[in-house]
This record gives structure tokens, C-alpha cells and sequence, in this order.
């Protein structure tokens, strides 16, 4: 599997491309939908399926602009679905002006431990604390995970917002803290890291 990261908008949100062959997965599509469509032309990818670790408008703000030329389903925790439904006005409140961001459509739940999209198997891991939905994508034969704003390389996710959950973010971060210490760690925000290197920082 090849993984190919950008980093999109004001926020800086990693978007990242999963390729198996010319099959594509997205995880976390934030913004700047016409350059992630011009790449997956460019690459001549087939798009498969979005996912979402959560439900924050830098991580799923280029959804439904994808999906008028792609009709793929979007997944994301029903527990978040209500910052789906919040999508144009928390963007607006974090960066002083309205993007109007299209919302996604053909929402599915990630109501499965693991799934099997194309070419793609992975385990859905329920990390709450961030936002009541955040999940992390575990692809064990390949020993990575994708944390979204779970876990960063030397951070952890913001849990001062109405609905977040301290106790339950450090709860999430020992439950990815289980699995093998050279597990690599792809990020919501900025560079890759591996478990072994966060655990000994939050956990020594």
C-alpha cells in the first residue's frame, strides 16, 4: 500500500491517500477539494471511499465537493454526525469567515470493527475524548494507524471543547498505546511518528 500525504488548508489538516494499484481511499479530505481532484485525475486513481477520524470541518470540509464527481460513500462515527450537521458554522467560528463547504452526502456509520474496502482491510478503533466520534484506522498487516487528532508526534488532541472528554482521550490514547511499539503513527496535524516514541513522552 502506498500512502501519500497532503496537507490542505488554513489548518493544515493531513489528507491522506491510500493506493492499492489504482484503487484510492481517502482519509480526512479537509479542504481544497479541486487540488485533490486534480490528483487523483493526475494519478488516474480510482476512488473507492472517504472515511473521516472525526467529524471537525478541517478534516471533512472537501467531502461533498468530491462526492459531485465521485459517487462514493463517506463513513464517519454517528456519534460525530452532529459536526457533520454544524460543518459551515464551526468554520466559519475558527476562521472568521464561511467557506461554504458542500456537505457530504451518502453518510455511513462506522459501525464495524473491521472493514474491507477494494483492495483495503483495516480496524476501526473507537478513541473518544477529542470528539465523542474520533476513531483511529488500524491496518495491521502493514503495522500503521491513523490517529486523526487523537495522538501528533510530541501532542495530543484539544479536549477543552464542549463536548470533549479528558479522561476519556487518555483512555483512547492507552488503547492505541496497546498496540506494537513500532507501529508508525500517521497523524491528523504535522509529521509521523511511531507508538513507541509517543507512549514514553504521555507514559513513561
Amino acid at each position: 500500500m502506498t500512502i501519500k500525504k497532503y496537507p490542505l488548508g488554513l489548518l493544515q489538516a493531513n489528507c491522506y491517500f491510500l493506493i492499492e494499484e489504482n484503487d484510492l481511499v481517502l482519509i480526512d479530505p479537509g479542504d481544497e477539494a479541486s487540488f485533490i481532484l486534480e490528483e487523483i485525475q493526475r494519478q488516474r486513481l480510482n476512488l473507492k471511499a472517504i472515511f473521516a477520524t472525526h467529524g471537525h470541518f478541517d478534516h471533512i470540509g472537501a467531502v461533498g465537493e468530491i462526492q459531485k464527481s465521485f459517487d462514493v460513500h463517506f463513513y464517519i462515527s454517528k456519534k460525530d454526525l452532529f459536526l457533520v450537521k454544524r460543518l459551515n458554522e464551526t468554520a466559519q467560528y475558527f476562521l472568521g469567515y464561511n467557506p461554504y463547504f458542500l456537505p457530504p452526502k451518502k453518510v455511513k456509520n462506522l459501525n464495524k470493527k473491521t472493514f474491507h474496502v477494494s483492495r483495503f482491510t483495516f480496524d476501526v478503533i473507537p478513541t473518544s475524548g477529542h470528539t465523542p466520534g474520533s476513531v483511529c484506522f488500524y491496518f495491521q498487516d502493514e503495522k500503521i494507524i491513523f490517529t486523526g487528532d487523537t495522538l501528533f508526534k510530541e501532542g495530543i488532541g484539544r479536549y477543552d471543547f464542549s463536548y470533549s472528554n479528558k479522561s476519556q482521550l487518555f483512555a483512547s490514547l492507552k488503547k492505541i498505546f496497546s498496540f506494537p511499539v513500532e507501529t508508525i503513527v500517521y497523524p491528523g496535524h504535522g509529521e509521523q511518528t511511531k507508538i513507541k516514541e509517543e507512549k514514553n513522552q504521555i507514559f513513561p
